[in-house]
């Protein structure tokens, strides 16, 4: 057993210098444009499936309570939390509508459009994306793999590199908490 504990930590420890080497300029780019987003009064908004809805969730209350600063709640909101419309728009509109629609009701000019897909290719997390795209909304993407069909109608695409869906996902997350950091440190230090 651990052999296999130190095989799974050598793993993590390897994304996340890939994530430090790759992305880091873009991990820059993204608390930009959140502090754009925040100081010219738009909000945030933010989707994705399972864990990924689950790390979407954990960004959200980062934002509106507090991550590591005592400060005032900023406007964001995670698009996978309400059932009532999740299950409505899913009967009515089909689950791939489930985001979309939610964008179309809620994003206005300003906002930044997040979505975390492992795999890039969430087919309801595209379709948000592509609609947030149309509209000339910036489109922020945490992906995985080689970030999917989803890359293509990002603004800026942080594709965690790796085929390996939990590391994706501790890369997304190690993300989210420096983005949150950084936020907080340039809006209110």
């Amino acid at each position: 057993m651990i052999p296999e504990i130190i095989s799974q930590l050598t793993a993590h420890r390897d994304v996340i210098a890939k994530v430090e080497k790759e992305l880091s300029p873009l991990i820059a780019e993204m608390v930009t444009l959140l502090v754009e987003t925040f100081t010219n009064g738009g909000k945030l908004l933010v989707m994705g499936n399972g864990g990924s809805a689950a790390d979407a969730q954990h960004f959200v209350a980062e934002i509106v309570g507090r991550f590591k600063m005592e400060r005032r709640g900023l406007p964001a909101i995670a698009l996978s939390t309400d059932t009532s419309i999740l299950t409505a728009i899913g009967n009515d509109y089909g689950f791939d509508n489930v985001f979309r629609r939610q964008v179309e009701a809620l994003a206005v000019p300003g906002d930044l459009i997040v979505g975390i897909s492992t795999s890039g290719n969430s087919p309801n997390v595209l379709q948000a994306l592509e609609l947030a795209h149309e509209k000339g909304y910036r489109t922020v993407g945490l992906l995985g793999k080689d970030g999917g069909s989803i890359k293509a109608v990002c603004d800026l695409a942080l594709i965690v590199p790796t085929d390996d869906t939990p590391r994706v996902q501790e890369g997304h997350i190690t993300i989210i908490h420096i983005v949150c950091d950084l936020l907080e440190k340039t809006l209110f230090a």
